[in-house]
This record gives C-alpha cells, sequence and structure tokens, in this order.
C-alpha cells in the first residue's frame, strides 16, 4: 500500500468522537432576536431582565442595579467621579393616551418612543403598549416600522391581542394620514376602532380595539380608513 492508499483510508475512518447534533433550540432563538416587535415582559429574569432595562429605566420610579461579585483581579485606575449616577429618565413622545380599559396593574395606555438605529434610518418612533398606574408608567409592549418611512401613507405597526403577564394587550397600531374613522371586519361583522391623534404629529392617528370584540390580529380582514367626510382613504 503506497502513501495515496493510506491517506485514503485514513479518510474512510470514522471520527473519534461523534458530531454532536445541532442545538435547533439556540438556532431557532438566534434567528428571532432581529424583529419588527421588541417586547418588554414584567416580571422576567435573568439575561431578560437586563435586556429590558433600556426600555424600562425611563418609566420606573425605581430600577435596581444588578449587583456584581467580586472577581481577583489586578488593581485598576479608578476614577474619583461617581458612576452609579442612572441615565436621564426618557420621556413619552407626545402625551400618554388612556383606553379607559382598567386592570390589576392600571389603565392600559398607549405612548409613542423614540427610534434611533442605523439600519432604520427613517424609522424614528414606535408605539408602546403598557400600564399607567398614578405617575408610573410600566411597558408591555412596543412595535414599531421595519422598512421604508415610519409616516409613510397608511397602516403601520399593526400588533396586540397576547397576554402580557395576565392582562390582554389589545390589538394596536398608527395611522399615517388624515384618519377620522378606522374598521375592521370579525367574523362577518363590523368592527370600529377607538383612535386619538398623535399630540407630537397630528398627521398620525393612534387606534386600538376592544380586546372582547378583537381578541387577536389573526381574525382581522384587513384594516379600512376613512376620513372626517366618511370617505374610504386605503382600498
Amino acid at each position: 500500500m503506497n502513501d495515496l492508499d493510506d491517506f485514503r483510508a485514513a479518510l474512510r475512518q470514522p471520527p473519534d468522537e461523534p458530531f454532536a447534533e445541532p442545538d435547533l433550540a439556540a438556532i431557532m432563538a438566534g434567528g428571532t432576536r432581529i424583529r419588527r416587535r421588541r417586547r418588554v415582559l414584567a416580571g422576567a429574569a435573568g439575561v431578560a431582565a437586563a435586556a429590558v432595562v433600556v426600555l424600562v429605566v425611563g418609566f420606573a420610579i425605581q430600577v435596581r442595579q444588578p449587583a456584581s461579585a467580586p472577581v481577583a483581579q489586578p488593581p485598576a485606575p479608578v476614577s474619583s467621579t461617581p458612576t452609579t449616577t442612572a441615565p436621564p429618565a426618557e420621556q413619552p413622545l407626545g402625551e400618554v393616551i388612556g383606553t379607559g380599559i382598567k386592570t390589576a396593574r392600571g389603565e392600559i395606555v398607549f405612548f409613542a418612543r423614540a427610534v434611533d438605529l442605523p439600519q432604520l434610518p427613517d424609522i424614528h418612533f414606535g408605539v408602546v403598549a403598557g400600564f399607567r398606574s398614578g405617575e408610573t408608567l410600566q411597558a408591555a409592549l412596543m412595535t414599531n416600522e421595519f422598512r421604508g418611512s415610519d409616516r409613510s401613507f397608511g397602516f403601520h405597526a399593526t400588533d396586540g391581542g397576547e397576554l402580557s403577564g395576565d392582562e390582554v394587550i389589545p390589538v394596536f397600531g398608527y395611522f399615517a394620514g388624515q384618519a377620522a374613522r378606522i374598521t375592521t371586519t370579525v367574523h362577518g361583522k363590523t368592527v370600529e376602532a377607538k383612535l386619538t391623534r398623535w399630540t407630537a404629529d397630528p398627521d398620525v392617528v393612534i387606534f386600538w380595539f376592544d380586546p372582547v370584540a378583537v381578541p387577536n390580529s389573526a381574525v382581522l380582514t384587513p384594516l379600512i380608513a376613512y376620513d372626517a367626510a366618511g370617505k374610504r382613504l386605503t382600498k
């Protein structure tokens, strides 16, 4: 047997250790990180809780900083300036919109929040569904446009119809344009949305549906917008 035969024989040998099966759960989790919807789950623990601090910090009265365990390392230069000051509170864009829907966590409300991402140059805001109790706002679910312009004519970022803890977040979204009425059809019945003009831009209307009439977005037919004269704005 020559060197070439030895090489071919070696290729036919099974590996000393079998290849591990692909971790499908990890692959699927990684693939869902870039999504149109940005969720904030109240009461989440571990890494998930740390990830939502960026959104929640501006709307909570207190934010506890995670404790860091001491690590044996050579001493590093320490600045004399305190570095534990919390970042400035982030304010909603425009006024908070009350729905009148009362829950154990407070009234369900909607408000806008700034979006500033290099990969979304024409997306400058998203709509947050949350809870208001007294002066405290708690974010539950944020949704934003993910392509084109956030103010292009038509419907944008429809979401909701799911649980946040034990509470149902209504189906909601926004319409860019002079809409005075928004409807859909659920099981053959016309259902009208409640809507309010966004105070930061009166050409944007934030709308939502009664969770009893529209339990989730899957039951919606295409949304229809009308102007103040009753003229249909969308096909």
